[in-house]
């Protein structure tokens, strides 16, 4: 959580843990669509290499927007997005302004402890974010099918108790404020893990979004009476 709350509009959803767990992606997801992209050696949060989709200046530029004086808003699509184009309906499908929007090339952790200890980290997203604007989240959307990983978010850095975790089979969507969260992904598999990563500014359109895509409620159904289960023993 930022040391000093700003006036930013946030959404109530994400008060309580800080991320929201969505309805699995229906469609059909396309190995060439990212398999083909042009990768940048960037590591963040692990052994990583990114494939830019929509940057400040719709250039290669995997680099902050506020490296261009701007917020993490209005992103512009690179040459890569022609690429890439069921991703890119994806982002435009949530109506929200988007700023950056990656494709995350994670290769396999070693462990969890390192995992934890050198990669869990907070994101930047709200520099020069106007106060009087949404806050700025990230969504992603798990490519690869790898059941056995899973995202780790944290309250608190160095709490185990604060920690949630996020399965990351092919399809799994989530909303994280990752400037409030500590996170990092732990990948379990022998190939490389890849996700889409999209920043997002809050308000009515990305709720609506959540909304539409929310985890159904599991209602649990009383234990039937056992005859002669209130009697005294």
């Amino acid at each position: 959580m930022p040391a000093v709350q700003t006036r930013h509009y946030r959404l109530p959803d994400l008060d309580r843990t800080g991320f929201v767990k969505l309805q699995p992606y229906p469609g059909i997801l396309d190995p060439v669509e990212w398999e083909q992209l042009k990768y940048l050696d960037w590591k963040s949060g692990g052994d990583t290499n990114f494939a830019v989709l929509a940057s400040a200046k719709g250039d290669d530029d995997p680099r902050g927007f506020w490296e261009h004086g701007l917020p993490d808003k209005d992103g512009a699509w690179t040459a890569n997005a022609r690429l890439a184009p069921t991703l890119c309906d994806w982002v435009k499908s949530v109506g929200a302004r988007f700023g950056r929007v990656r494709i995350i090339k994670l290769w396999p952790s070693t462990d969890e402890a390192s995992v934890v200890e050198r990669h869990l980290h907070q994101d930047d997203n709200n520099r020069l974010n106007p106060d009087d604007e949404g806050w700025v989240v990230r969504a992603w959307i798990n490519l690869t099918d790898d059941p056995d990983s899973y995202m780790i978010l944290r309250e608190d850095r160095d709490d185990p108790s604060t920690e949630h975790r996020i399965p990351l089979p092919r399809g799994a969507q989530f909303v994280v404020d990752t400037e409030r969260l500590w996170h990092a992904a732990f990948h379990t598999g022998t190939q490389p893990r890849y996700a889409m990563i999209a920043s997002f500014e809050s308000g009515p359109e990305l709720q609506t979004w959540m909304d539409e895509r929310r985890l159904p409620l599991v209602v649990r159904q009383a234990a039937p009476a056992v005859e002669g289960a209130d009697e005294a023993v």
